[in-house]
């Protein structure tokens, strides 16, 4: 079954609600109203209504009863009151009232607060947004599950049959050992989701001691600590990819491993590799890239690129409400 029909299966029927911000931009209408026409969640749209409206005829389209738009700034007055005291004591004291008033007018504030108190699933957002407008929001209000420091970007990289997860390719610019390894736990969930059997690997430019380096000494430790994290998953490192992904090459550099030459999920030790890593896959590779996916987070919170299309949206949404379901 082709990915994404497989993951339209799991989400149909559970009616999740998943809140745009960007209720000014086509991309993000469009794709709102894709997904309420077809039955696969319930889409809340935040802005003005004549403006969604608006919005929806540019692109040809009328907006069905199955989609809500709500307009915060419009927000009915005992609903407003009562998210701003939620607001105020998740903050604890990190900002005044009259801060919190205005904060909540601010569309990815107030979707955040909708789904931090349950009135909807899952929020997609940065379609017109820098990254920062997105996860800041998710991350003072809704926070990391326990035990995860921080939050992590994901990539689902897809070629036919070939089904892949690339980890962190969004977030963190250089996370230590610890981080590492919480971005490599979290990664074993995300890919079940997308029914990848993980078998994670560390990469460096290093396998099992071949150079000496504190990069290496890094990876190192943080697959230690992965393994201990999650002792009855295979997980190994550090690794480099021809030894993570060829078995010839897996066989003969890391002899004994679970993870060289099969593994799945790739775990890179920074930043600057992930993201170049994804893109060379990407573009050189013809892989479609899924993401990114944020880890980590108590509730799901998804980040688009601003050259995200409608398409890019469509599928984001449905991932975003596959992650309510868990």
């Amino acid at each position: 079954m082709e990915l994404f029909e497989s993951l339209v299966a799991k989400i149909k029927g559970h009616n999740k609600k998943i809140v745009f911000p960007e209720g000014n931009d086509g991309r993000v209408v469009g794709a709102a109203i894709r997904l309420a026409k077809d039955g696969l969640l319930q889409p809340v749209v935040l802005g003005d209504v004549t403006t969604v409206e608006k919005t929806a005829e540019s692109i040809g389209q009328k907006l069905p009863h199955t989609l809500t738009v709500i307009d915060p700034v419009k927000y009915p007055t005992a609903k407003f009151e009562k998210m701003v005291a939620a607001f105020l004591e998740r903050r604890k004291g990190k900002n005044t009232e009259e801060q919190a008033r205005k904060m909540l007018k601010d569309a990815n504030y107030f979707g955040t607060m909708l789904v931090y108190m349950g009135l909807v699933d899952g929020l997609v957002s940065g379609a017109v947004h820098p990254t920062g407008d997105t996860v800041r929001p998710a991350l003072q209000i809704i926070k990391t599950k326990p035990g995860i420091s921080r939050t992590s970007g994901a990539f689902i990289m897809t070629r036919g049959e070939e089904r892949y997860l690339f980890a962190d390719c969004a977030i963190n610019i250089n996370p230590n050992e610890h981080e590492l390894a919480e971005i490599a736990v979290a990664s074993i969930k995300t890919a079940r989701l997308f029914d990848i059997d993980p078998k994670v690997a560390l990469l460096s430019f290093s396998t099992k001691g071949s150079a000496k380096a504190a990069e290496v000494e890094k990876v190192a430790a943080a697959t230690k600590i992965a393994q201990e994290l999650a002792p009855d998953e295979k997980i190994d490192g550090e690794l480099q990819f021809d030894a993570a992904f060829v078995p010839s090459v897996g066989e003969h550099k890391a002899p004994g491993s679970k993870v060289a030459g099969h593994s799945n999920v790739f775990i890179f030790p920074e930043l600057e590799a992930g993201n170049i890593g994804y893109k060379i896959a990407q573009r050189l590779g013809n892989f479609e890239a899924i993401g990114p996916v944020l880890q980590g987070l108590n509730k799901p919170v998804s980040d688009l690129s601003r050259g995200a299309n409608e398409e890019d949206v469509y599928k984001v949404a449905i991932i975003t409400a596959l992650q309510a379901l868990i």
